[in-house]
């Protein structure tokens, strides 16, 4: 196993709202106890309607992206239309499941908007697949769930659970040692995926 592969442990979020989703994550990679990166990139933009974040080791989490944004844009030029949600989450479970003797050390929520609305989902290494409104991995998010089990409700709308997904990750990065340096977020509404400008998240904390 290469260093790649060792780098770990992060916070991240995802949260279902009405009128799409919501992901967060912070940017620090970790190897034991040295912060081997500091501006690590844990969203994913898997096509215009999808979006996932990764938790575990870096290598696998860059690979798995790579493996489902390609069989994502195969779908689409095959078929003439997106793939849905659930649709893809099924597939990375497909994938998960098949390697599950030589398994991607990797934890991921996957989420987007389609023709039924926003959906959000979570896979763990052996392919289960799991649909919730509200969902944190990775070392803090024991942290993490605190502010979410507080804060989060169904009737938030995206820029509101920007705000509660924001606060939820500061929280793990002021606990868990294995996160922090910085705050990235991305939503998936109707209009496509869209990563926030970084001053548009510090905003957020200024509230």
């Amino acid at each position: 196993m290469n260093d790649e592969n060792k780098l770990k442990g992060t916070t991240t979020v995802g949260l279902k709202c009405k009128d799409g989703v919501v992901f967060a994550t912070e940017r620090r990679a970790t190897m034991g106890n040295l912060i081997a990166h500091k501006a690590t990139d844990k969203i994913f933009k898997i096509d215009d309607h999808l979006g996932a974040t990764i938790a575990g080791g870096v290598g696998d989490a860059q690979s798995l992206m790579k493996y489902i944004s390609a069989e994502v844009a195969l779908y689409r030029l095959r078929n003439g239309a997106r793939i849905s949600v659930e649709s893809a989450a099924t597939l990375t479970a497909n994938i998960l499941h098949s390697s599950r003797f030589y398994p991607y050390y990797v934890q991921t929520l996957l989420g987007g908007v389609d023709d039924n609305g926003p959906s959000l989902f979570s896979l763990d290494p052996a392919g289960g697949v799991i649909g919730d409104d509200v969902i944190s991995t990775g070392s803090g998010s024991p942290v993490a769930y605190g502010v979410l089990e507080d804060r989060y409700n169904k009737d938030l709308d995206v820029e509101e659970g920007v705000e509660v997904a924001v606060r939820a990750i500061q929280s793990a990065m002021e606990r868990d040692a294995y996160s922090g340096n910085g705050i990235l977020v991305a939503t998936v509404t109707e209009e496509g995926f869209k990563m926030l400008p970084e001053e548009e998240v510090k905003s957020k904390l200024r509230k």
